[in-house]
């Protein structure tokens, strides 16, 4: 598993030096689908805003602040929801819920942005 992530973080440094935005990622290997932008309410009382970048050969990415600045994470496999992961961090997104998870801080350890609700 090791093996497939430290690629997937290297394509997405490589996405997110190509691009001055979300919505303009330039890079001509993966065009972009679909953009959608979802504000989520933490249960701490922190809002998210989080950007999903759809790629039409049907990778996605989120772009997920995390201490006040932009990560762009590749989605990987996962059980159940989407997976995304930017180094450390993992952004889980389970219908309209996330959670965002250091997993440097251990296996069991608690979130640290945790029970995210999607606004309508």
């Amino acid at each position: 598993m090791l093996k497939l992530i430290r690629p997937l973080c290297v394509v997405a440094i490589l996405l997110a030096a190509s691009t001055a935005s979300a919505d303009t990622l330039k890079l001509p290997q993966i065009q972009l689908a679909k953009t959608i932008k979802q504000t989520y309410q933490c249960a701490d009382g922190k809002s998210l805003q989080v950007t999903y970048l759809n790629a039409a050969n049907g990778q996605s990415f989120a772009l997920v602040p995390v201490n006040g600045k932009p990560l762009l994470f590749v989605d990987t496999v996962a059980a159940s929801g989407v997976r995304y992961q930017a180094g450390r961090y993992v952004w889980w997104s389970k219908g309209n819920d996330g959670d965002l998870y250091d997993v440097m801080q251990g296996e069991n350890a608690a979130p640290v942005l945790a029970g995210c609700s999607a606004v309508k």
